[in-house]
């Protein structure tokens, strides 16, 4: 047994990619391991921002001997068949046997193949490896590169180092060969390390100022960046995504702690912090009362000999000017109210079927003003006036100086221009969060106001392009609509909004297909003057606007079982409570649905969903599809009396309650089913030989059917 080392040597590997890189490295080392039969103990990968590499523990020094057999055709077979099965398994005529397969003699090959040499193994591993990796990006170099067939790597490979125990595993790709010899850190050593074999490889590495192993890496970031704001009398903002970018980054991280001028806190905290952290990698921090401190620390990736008063020196001057940029962006954006920033969004194009962005303000003012004025929905609280106005300046950041640097702020800063005009809280409040929720665990808006014109923003964004055909398909989903339907929903469910999602789609239906046939028609004239304009009009209207919601409608169903999964909702029974139709309104289907949730879990529930798959069953069979039962011409039979009593009293609880939102006393008198059902299996033949029985109990089957259907189609129900 010995222990095998790989490493991969290049220029610097960007460290967004080097975790999924350590996942890659070692499944496919796995894997061609497993293809010849071998298996380590133990894989252990790593990355630095110049290596990959992977050592894995106990390989054997050869593969085991396997005899492998391969079913032919027929004997007596054509000599065209019987030389193609020999030629693909590497054997001569001579070499097969005849073996009895159910009383036919058939020709079998019999393959011995013989151990290898692991390191044989290897060498042809390591190129395949290479070859095969799934980089994000990659690039081919020198003067090779003019070929496609070159070696591609996500930065030039320089060097291969793969030792299995102590001995060289040689192999070569593109020029490049193994050996022993590694570099050290890019400053603190010069010349070549040479690694004796996986034992002591770390150990070198860290002689030269290499710390091979992220973890400890990310512990020197984590705890070194803390310290440093804690000999500062501050307390560090902790950022675990730029804890590893930052370990990835550095091979010998050293925290350090900067400044930068108190006048620039006048700018927003938000522009600061995204300053420092994507475009410096910079960690934030707080003064003891909690407000922002003009301190930042960085990671530096040398140890240097005046403790690091230059490098802070550099980095400090780096994001002064960034600083300043974005405060005179700041100064300079407020010059201009933000109703004439608005003006400017009739320059940039939405989507060519759906006009500009301007026209899309249009749409959501006009929306969010008939949501305001929807009564008994818990929107009408909005102010009208208020509403209207942050509807119209929502999406006036957008030409802003500030957000075309810094793309991440739209929303945000023009909830901070609309402060600094003076304009009403509730209008700044609704024009920063109206973007909320943007994922799962984001805070959700409140505020009604803000809640009218972020739902009137993401309505009309999945109504347009389900009008104008841009669905998402499979995992597509370019038009971010899965997110748009799930911030509605959530939004909705949270606020306990009485929204008819239907009745508002509709509504706004009319709008959007009039303005996208004007958009589209006048594209289409455009680019074909002579042709008549009815033929220029696309998809877009083919559509009824009945037909188009309960699609949408569909569309939130899939979302909203997504949204519900964390809190346990199971998805057949929301879709269960879907395939009844007629029920848009979000939160009092999801009362729906916990209550059927809860009641198909009792004994009860688990019984009459039994007996309801055997009803349907029977009607399916029987292809009785008739709601209502018959009139009986006989005398029905003690169980059957039984079963129609409580089917009348059934019916009518259930509906009552249904229409008063009890759904937990609804379920209650579904419950009372269960006993009558069960004792009408039991005791009465469905299909008795007599017609008018038969079908008088196939009746009474499809109107117990029906009274489930009051409460969800059971059909859907899992189990």
């Amino acid at each position: 047994m010995a222990d095998f080392l790989l490493e991969l040597l290049s220029e610097e590997i960007p460290a967004r990619m080097q975790a999924k890189a350590r996942v890659d490295l070692e499944r496919l080392f796995v894997a061609q391991l497993s293809d010849a039969g071998l298996k380590a103990d133990a894989v252990t990968v790593y990355s630095t921002p110049r290596r990959l590499a992977l050592i894995a523990k106990d390989l054997p020094a050869q593969t085991e001997a396997v005899s492998e057999e391969a079913k032919g055709p027929p004997e007596g077979a054509p000599d065209q068949a019987v030389d193609g099965f020999c030629r693909k398994n590497g054997v001569n005529r001579d070499q097969l046997e005849v073996r009895d397969v159910k009383g036919r003699p058939t020709l079998f090959a019999v393959i011995n193949k013989p151990g290898r040499d692991t390191k044989d193994v290897l060498s042809e591993a390591i190129p395949a490896i290479i070859k095969a990796f799934p980089w994000p990006k990659s690039m081919r170099w020198g003067d090779a590169s003019v070929s496609t067939e070159s070696l591609r790597w996500v930065r030039p490979l320089s060097g291969i180092v793969a030792i299995l125990g102590d001995d060289l595993v040689e192999c070569e790709i593109d020029g490049v060969t193994s050996g022993y010899e590694t570099v050290g850190h890019r400053f603190h050593h010069e010349g070549m390390i040479t690694i004796g074999n996986a034992g002591d490889y770390a150990e070198k590495l860290r002689a030269c100022h290499v710390l091979l192993d992220q973890a400890e890496r990310e512990a020197i970031v984590r705890e070194g960046a803390a310290k440093a704001a804690s000999d500062g009398d501050l307390e560090l903002v902790a950022d675990e995504g730029l804890v590893i970018e930052n370990a990835g980054l550095t091979e010998w991280p050293v925290p350090l702690l900067g400044g930068f001028d108190s006048a620039f806190l006048d700018v927003p905290e938000e522009v600061i912090q995204l300053t420092a952290r994507v475009n410096q990698k910079y960690f934030i921090c707080r003064d003891k009362s909690g407000k922002l401190a003009p301190n930042f620390v960085c990671t530096a990736n040398i140890d240097a000999s005046d403790g690091g008063k230059a490098i802070v020196a550099g980095n400090e001057k780096v994001l002064a000017a960034r600083l300043s940029d974005a405060k005179f962006f700041w100064e300079l954006d407020q010059k201009t109210a933000l109703e004439d920033h608005a003006k400017k969004l009739s320059n940039i194009v939405f989507h060519e079927k759906l006009g500009t962005v301007a026209d899309k303000v249009e749409r959501v003012v006009k929306l969010a003003e008939w949501l305001a004025s929807l009564e008994g929905t818990g929107l009408h609280r909005a102010n009208p006036e208020q509403t209207q106005l942050a509807a119209r300046l929502c999406k006036a950041d957008l030409v802003t100086e500030m957000v075309g640097e810094f793309p991440e702020l739209q929303g945000l800063m023009g909830g901070y221009y609309a402060e600094k005009e003076g304009l009403p809280e509730a209008v700044s409040n609704a024009i920063r969060d109206h973007y909320k929720p943007v994922g799962q665990g984001d805070d959700v808006p409140t505020d009604p106001v803000t809640v009218a014109v972020s739902l009137a923003d993401k309505l009309d964004t999945l109504l347009c392009f389900f009008v104008i055909n841009e669905k998402p398909t499979g995992s597509k989903d370019p038009f971010a609509l899965r997110r748009a339907a799930l911030g509605i929903a959530t939004t909705v469910i949270s606020n306990t909004l009485r929204l008819p999602i239907c009745k508002i789609l509709e509504h706004h239906y009319d709008l959007v297909f009039n303005d996208v046939k004007a958009a589209d028609l006048a594209a289409k004239k455009a680019a074909n003057p002579g042709e008549d304009s009815m033929q220029a009009f696309g998809h877009v209207g083919e559509k009824p606007a009945t037909k188009l919601p309960k699609e949408i409608l569909g569309f939130f169903a899939d979302r909203l079982k997504v949204q519900q999964r964390e809190a346990g909702v199971r998805h057949d029974l929301i879709d269960a409570v879907f395939a009844l139709g007629g029920e848009d309104d979000l939160v009092r289907l999801l009362a729906r649905v916990k209550a059927l949730q809860a009641f198909v879990e009792t004994l009860d529930g688990e019984n009459l969903l039994a007996g309801y798959k055997r009803a349907s069953n029977i009607l399916k069979k029987e292809n009785a599809e008739q709601s209502d039962a018959k009139p009986f011409s006989y005398t029905p039979e003690k169980a059957e009396k039984a079963l129609i009593d409580a089917l009348d009293a059934a019916q009518s609880n259930v509906t009552a309650a249904i229409e008063a939102e009890e759904f937990e006393k609804a379920m209650t008198a579904l419950a009372d089913l269960r006993a009558p059902i069960d004792q009408f299996f039991e005791d009465v033949t469905v299909n008795d030989s007599d017609e008018d029985k038969r079908t008088a109990r196939l009746g009474l089957l499809a109107r117990f059917r029906s009274a489930v259907h009051q409460v969800a189609d059971f059909s859907k129900i899992e189990g």
